[in-house]
């Protein structure tokens, strides 16, 4: 239990140095609490980057400079330690908003002046009281909505600024029941087995599957492209049975982390999974080409199942992995006011 309270004190004070710091100080608040090779994992285009001193100059400083006055919005906040390496290393994981008045581009975005909200999840793995390894997955495309920029068909889920927990619990700093926890992870995992096992010729009902690990009421907080949906029929109808219809060849790798403490828990991988696109998806034909998906999923669970889920996808790596350019596209054309 200490050391998992240790833990959370450190990123804690991480999280605290970093925010009150101005774009040009964040090396200095970085290299108060991670080590300096640093092992930093972004969406693209940051994508992987080594020492805290680099990762403040190509990350921060740009995004500090972009919205300006950023504050940090947590939702969710717990540890564990971590299964995929046989609960060897300890991991702190993270989720909510960066907002800030968006003043300067950011990846050629466009400012708007107004307040924008950066969605984001990081996972930190914990050594000797420094953070040794970060995994910080953030949705550009939600901002670039809010700038009036859409690359995409229209969702299949809705388009929103995405809450926390209905429960408004999410906030682990004190000590929990390791047994809450250990449920969490069994619900998550059991889910995970079903998505494992699934091929394209199961005759079973999505519906039915997923009633096995999700609660009728579950909410599917999906990122932009995608959008969110709620209840398991609407889950399966906009966004479960398409991706399972775009992506019928899949190949899952090995996950970087999953933990749970409470009822939270969540996962990140580097890529999670391998994808052949050969049915289309998010209004984009098939390629018949393979492509990487980085994603972090974090879950409630309530009573045996899974309530809610909140994911992130790098789906500007995926396209790009398609041979489609979003943020070069972007810079090409003119955004589309957001009123309209």
């Amino acid at each position: 239990m200490s050391e998992l309270q240790n833990a959370k004190a450190v990123v804690r004070a991480f999280y605290r140095e970093l925010d009150r710091a101005g774009p040009f100080d964040t090396a200095d608040a970085m290299a108060m609490h991670c080590v300096p090779g640093l092992v930093w994992r972004g969406f693209h285009p940051f994508n992987q980057i080594i020492g805290s001193e680099r990762v403040a100059k190509q990350f921060w400083v740009p995004l500090k400079t972009s919205l300006t006055s950023l504050q940090r919005r947590l939702d969710l906040f717990f540890a564990r330690r971590n299964q995929i390496d046989g609960f060897e290393t300890v991991w702190v994981a993270t989720m909510g908003h960066l907002m800030g008045l968006f003043d300067e581009p950011w990846l050629g975005i466009r400012p708007t002046g107004k307040i924008a909200m950066l969605r984001y999840a990081a996972f930190h793995r914990i050594a000797a009281e420094r953070i040794a390894e970060t995994a910080m997955y953030f949705d550009i495309p939600h901002l670039m909505l809010q700038a009036g920029v859409n690359h995409f068909a229209p969702q299949t889920g809705a388009h929103l600024v995405q809450p926390g927990p209905m429960t408004h619990d999410g906030l682990l700093y004190d000590p929990q029941v390791p047994s809450e926890g250990e449920a969490t992870l069994s619900a998550i995992n059991a889910m995970l087995d079903d998505i494992c096992s699934w091929d394209a010729e199961r005759t079973e009902p999505l519906v039915d599957e997923l009633r096995r690990t999700w609660n009728e009421d579950m909410v599917w907080w999906g990122p932009a492209g995608i959008g969110a949906t709620y209840t398991i029929p609407r889950y399966a109808e906009q966004h479960s049975g398409p991706f399972r219809g775009a992506f019928r060849t899949r190949r899952f790798n090995r996950d970087l982390a999953m933990i749970a403490e409470g009822c939270f828990g969540g996962l990140v991988g580097w890529p999670n999974l391998t994808l052949r696109h050969d049915g289309g998806f998010m209004g984009m034909p098939a390629t018949d080409r393979e492509g990487d998906m980085r994603v972090i999923d974090m879950y409630r669970r309530e009573g045996q199942k899974l309530t809610e889920n909140w994911i992130f996808i790098d789906l500007l790596h995926f396209w790009n992995m398609q041979g489609l350019d979003i943020l070069g596209r972007m810079a090409r054309i003119e955004p589309v006011p957001a009123s309209t």
